[in-house]
């Protein structure tokens, strides 16, 4: 077993901070999902086949999410805001590489909840427990050149823009560059 990582289950992750609860996923979080993921904007920039057509919100909650951590690629969590115990957006981890303790994070965030700093508060907060908590030495965000509202999200996080990916990823069915942001334990001092 020279060279080979065992695969390892997604740890389990809540977080809190001052305006969002991160938390896992369940079935009745769908229509929430569905709003999400429903919206213009976010199927903008979202790395689907142009024929994928919507992201189905149950599904995401349920079998995907379950899919993503029995692998050890990474999980979907709820961004929930306190105030109202209201779902306003979802962040995921995928590419989990567990030899080098290493993960990216993505997220959108509903229409209604955009502009309130909420999405800076949650992938600041997941980052920081998967470092702290969970031993990982490195969280990545890939954003596409353009999205100028994820790029800001990444900024106010924490996150260092390391460079830019070229051809590296897709959106609805495209070939695009990737700006490549890192948050490591030495951002934490």
């Amino acid at each position: 077993m020279i060279g080979q990582v065992a695969v390892r289950r997604f740890p389990a992750l809540t977080v809190s901070t001052p305006r969002t609860e991160v938390r896992r996923l369940v079935a009745t979080d769908a229509a929430a999902v569905d709003e999400v993921f429903g919206d213009r904007q976010t199927q903008r920039w979202l790395p689907l086949a142009e024929a994928a057509g919507q992201i189905d919100g149950r599904a995401w909650c349920t079998e995907l999410a379950r899919q993503r951590r029995d692998s050890g690629d990474g999980d979907h969590w709820a961004v929930v805001r306190r105030e109202d115990q209201r779902v306003v957006g979802c962040l995921w981890s995928r590419r989990t590489d567990w030899g080098a303790r290493l993960t990216e994070v993505s997220y959108a965030i509903a229409p209604h909840a955009r502009g309130y700093g909420l999405a800076v508060e949650a992938v600041d907060a997941v980052a920081i427990a998967l470092i702290l908590e969970h031993g990982f030495h490195r969280v990545e965000l890939r954003v596409a050149p353009g999205n100028v509202a994820s790029r800001r999200v990444a900024e106010k996080a924490g996150f260092s823009y390391e460079g830019l990916l070229r051809n590296a990823g897709f959106v609805r069915g495209a070939r695009v560059d990737l700006e490549l942001w890192s948050f490591v334990a030495a951002d934490l001092r």
